[in-house]
């Protein structure tokens, strides 16, 4: 018997992993976030599979479930959207698991930043202009950031700043970014990204609250900010450039 945490991608069902569909399909019990993973994810689960939402659950709710499975030697399927390395709160889980000598494995899944990144046409990363990405959020209700974490503290790397958990801080955000990035840096907020309603919005840090208020987005949200969003003056990579060689393709001469 193993519990096998999947990262269900951000939403839209052919996000999924093969690997992840395939433990999906052959798990007896299947719990699934239903809070951000759509039940058409879950929805080839064998017939008589017991399939639990789990987000009205508490931990020790879930790790009950799990305790029954174990006991009945039937492998579970822990469904959480996105990528679960990423704020999946999956730590927990396994910690709890290892104490009670459950078995488990994880699953990785199409993370959000990466499918917002494509609804918006975007690469993240481009030559002289930024080669690094944060992910982070900011501190609201949930738990609170570590020293040294702080948006200011980050923000003076000039890194694409990728923000989970962040659009009812968007004030914030943008009062502790805008010294450091500018008033015009470009911002892009997508919302249940790769869902049927997907919403993306693009603005700047002067820009960027008054549309999300008159969209009226609440939660489920992604904040990216950084210059590699809308940068069109920037070198080629060196990957392909002609007089760089390589193992695989050798100086011509």
């Amino acid at each position: 018997m193993t519990v096998h945490f999947i990262g269900a991608g951000p939403g839209a069902p052919d996000l999924i992993t093969v690997r992840g569909l395939a433990l999906i399909k052959a798990c007896p019990v299947v719990l699934y976030a239903g809070s951000l993973v759509p039940r058409e994810v879950v929805a080839q689960a064998p017939k008589k599979a017991r399939v639990v939402d789990t987000a009205s659950l508490t931990l020790d709710e879930i790790l009950e479930e799990m305790a029954a499975a174990h006991q009945r030697g039937l492998d579970v399927a822990r469904v959480h959207s996105g990528d679960p390395s990423i704020y999946g709160a999956i730590a927990e889980q396994m910690r709890r698991l290892d104490a009670l000598g459950i078995p488990y494995d994880i699953t990785p899944g199409v993370p959000s930043f990466a499918a917002a990144a494509a609804a918006l046409g975007l690469e993240l990363t481009l030559p002289e202009v930024t080669q690094t990405v944060i992910l982070t959020r900011t501190g609201v209700r949930a738990s609170p950031m570590p020293k040294g974490e702080d948006l200011a503290t980050l923000g003076k790397s000039g890194a694409t700043l990728v923000l989970h958990l962040s659009i009812n801080n968007l004030a914030r955000v943008v009062r502790e970014l805008t010294p450091l990035y500018g008033a015009q840096c470009p911002v892009a907020v997508a919302w249940r990204v790769s869902w049927p309603d997907q919403r993306v919005l693009r603005g700047t840090l002067a820009t960027i609250r008054d549309q999300v208020k008159r969209a009226g987005l609440t939660r489920t949200a992604l904040v990216i900010v950084g210059r590699a969003l809308a940068a069109e003056s920037f070198p080629d990579s060196r990957l392909y450039s002609g007089d760089h060689a390589h193992v695989l393709r050798p100086r011509r001469r």
